[in-house]
C-alpha cells in the first residue's frame, strides 16, 4: 500500500518543501538566486501535482492543500512588492476619519500618521487608487495590533474562500474538484496573496460568487455579488454586461449590481470626482504589458508621433483652428499611441465575446483581453483570469502564471525587462495562446 501511495503523494509533498524554502528565505528581495530556484522547483512540483490529481482530487484534499500552502506563507516580508505598504496606509488614513481619494501621503495633513513604513512607501504624491470595498478592508486592518500581517490573513480567508467557490462552481459545472487545484494550488496566488499581500485575492472571492450564483439562478445575490468584485478592483466592470446577459433575469441582475457600486461609489464621486490617483494610473503606469511593450517601441521606430504632430500641424493650416489642434500634441507620442491602439483592439475583442451565454468562459475570455490589451501587467494581475483558465484548462493562461514571476528580475537585479525578460514571460504564452481554448467539457 505504501509504495501505491508514494507516487500520488511525493508531488503535494514536493510542493508543500517547495513552499517552506521559500519561507525560509524570508526576504526574497535580497536572494534573487534562491527565490528564483525555489519558485522554479515549487512551479516544477505544483504542474506535476496538479496533472495527477486534475481528476481524483477529492475536495477536502484540494482546499486542505490550498490553506496549508498559504499558512505556510504568510510570514513572508512582502519586499517583492510594496502594494501592501500602501494598502495599510490608506487603511489608517481611513481610519483617522481622513479621505485617501483627496489627500495623498505626502499631504501636510496626514503627517501625523507617518512612520518607518511610510518612508518606505512609493508614490507619496498620488492619492489611492484603490475602490472602496478594498479600502474598506484596508480600514478594517488598520485596527488589528498587526495591521500588515492582519490584512494578509483578512485577504487570504478572502481567497479561501474564493478557493471553496470554485470547488464548488467545478462541481456545478459537472467537473471534479481537480479542476481546481491549477488555481488553488498554483504557487503564483499562494505567493501574491499570503506571501505579498496582494488585494486581488478579495477580487478573487467576490467574481467567483458571482459567477457561483449565476450559474445557481440567484440573480440578486449575483448582482450584488458582481457589485462587490466591481468595489474590489474595477477591472471586472469589463465583464458586468456578459454577465447580465447570463442572467435569467437580466434587470434584477444588473440593478443589484448599480446599487451595490453606486452606493459605494457615490460618496467619492461627490467628495472628489474622478479620483486623481486612478487618472494618474491610467495614463502613466507602464510596465509588461503583452503587447504594449513591443507595440510602443515599434511605434517610435516608425516614428508615427512625428506623423501624427504632421498631421495636426495640416489640420490647423486647413481649419485656421490652432487653439483646438494644439491640446493634442501632448498625447502625440508612441506609448499614448500604443495604448489608443490596444484600447481599440480590446473594443473589438469586447464586442466578440461580450454575448457570450457562459459566464465561466466569457469571464476568461474578457478578462483576458483586458490582460493583452493592458499597458500594466504585473505578476499578480493574473488572479483576474486564473481561475477561469484552471476551470477552462486553459494552457496558455496557465502557463503565464509559471512565467509571470520573471517580471520581478528588474526589479531585483536591474537587469532590462525587454526585450529578453518580456519575451521570455510572453513568448511562450503567445505560443501556446494559438493552440488553447476556454474549455467546457
Amino acid at each position: 500500500m505504501r509504495l501505491l501511495l508514494r507516487p500520488r503523494v511525493a508531488p503535494l509533498a514536493a510542493l508543500a518543501a517547495a513552499h517552506a524554502g521559500l519561507l525560509a528565505a524570508y526576504d526574497l528581495g535580497r536572494r534573487p538566486l534562491v527565490t528564483f530556484l525555489l519558485l522554479g522547483a515549487a512551479f516544477a512540483s505544483f504542474f506535476w501535482a496538479a496533472r495527477r490529481w486534475q481528476e481524483s482530487a477529492a475536495p477536502g484534499l484540494v482546499l486542505g492543500l490550498a490553506v496549508l500552502l498559504r499558512v505556510m506563507l504568510l510570514p513572508l516580508p512582502p519586499t517583492l512588492s510594496d502594494d501592501a505598504l500602501r494598502y495599510v496606509w490608506d487603511g489608517r488614513v481611513l481610519a483617522a476619519g481622513f479621505n485617501p481619494y483627496r489627500l495623498a501621503p505626502e499631504s501636510a495633513e496626514l503627517a501625523e500618521l507617518r512612520d518607518a513604513r511610510w518612508e518606505r512607501m512609493p508614490h507619496k504624491d498620488l492619492p489611492t487608487v484603490y475602490p472602496p470595498l478594498a479600502l474598506g478592508l484596508f480600514g478594517v486592518a488598520s485596527w488589528l495590533p498587526d495591521p500588515l500581517l492582519g490584512l494578509k490573513i483578512l485577504l487570504c480567508f478572502a481567497e479561501l474562500l474564493g478557493c471553496f467557490l470554485l470547488v464548488r462552481l467545478a462541481a456545478r459545472l459537472g467537473h471534479g474538484a481537480g479542476r481546481a487545484v491549477w488555481y488553488c494550488w498554483n504557487p503564483l496566488p499562494v505567493l501574491e496573496v499570503a506571501g505579498m499581500g496582494h488585494v486581488d485575492g478579495l477580487l478573487v472571492a467576490a467574481q467567483l460568487a458571482a459567477v457561483g450564483l449565476l450559474v445557481g439562478r440567484r440573480p440578486l445575490a449575483a448582482g450584488a455579488a458582481a457589485g462587490a468584485a466591481v468595489l474590489a478592483k474595477l477591472v471586472p466592470v469589463v465583464v458586468l454586461p456578459a454577465w447580465t446577459r447570463a442572467s435569467e433575469r437580466p434587470a434584477r441582475f444588473l440593478a443589484a449590481a448599480a446599487a451595490v457600486v453606486v452606493a459605494a461609489a457615490l460618496p467619492v464621486a461627490l467628495t472628489v470626482g474622478v479620483p486623481p490617483g486612478l487618472v494618474k494610473y491610467g495614463i502613466s503606469w507602464e510596465f509588461n504589458g503583452p503587447l504594449f511593450e513591443p507595440l510602443w517601441r515599434l511605434y517610435d521606430q516608425a516614428g508615427l508621433d512625428a506623423g501624427v504632430k504632421a498631421g495636426l500641424d495640416r489640420a490647423k493650416l486647413v481649419t485656421g483652428r490652432h487653439d483646438f489642434w494644439n491640446r493634442f500634441y501632448p498625447f502625440a507620442y508612441p506609448q499614448f499611441l500604443a495604448k489608443v491602439t490596444l484600447l481599440g483592439l480590446f473594443a473589438v475583442l469586447f464586442l466578440a465575446f461580450w454575448r457570450d451565454r457562459d459566464p465561466v468562459r466569457a469571464s476568461g475570455r474578457l478578462l483576458g483581453s483586458v490582460a493583452i490589451c493592458s499597458a500594466t501587467f504585473y505578476p499578480w494581475y493574473l488572479l483576474w483570469v486564473l481561475p477561469w483558465a484552471a476551470l477552462g484548462r486553459h494552457r496558455a493562461w496557465l502557463a503565464a502564471s509559471a512565467l509571470l514571476p520573471l517580471a520581478y528580475l528588474p526589479q531585483l537585479t536591474g537587469a532590462p525587462l525587454f526585450p529578453w525578460i518580456w519575451l521570455a514571460i510572453w513568448g511562450p504564452f503567445f505560443v501556446l495562446l494559438g493552440r488553447s481554448s476556454w474549455s467546457t467539457g
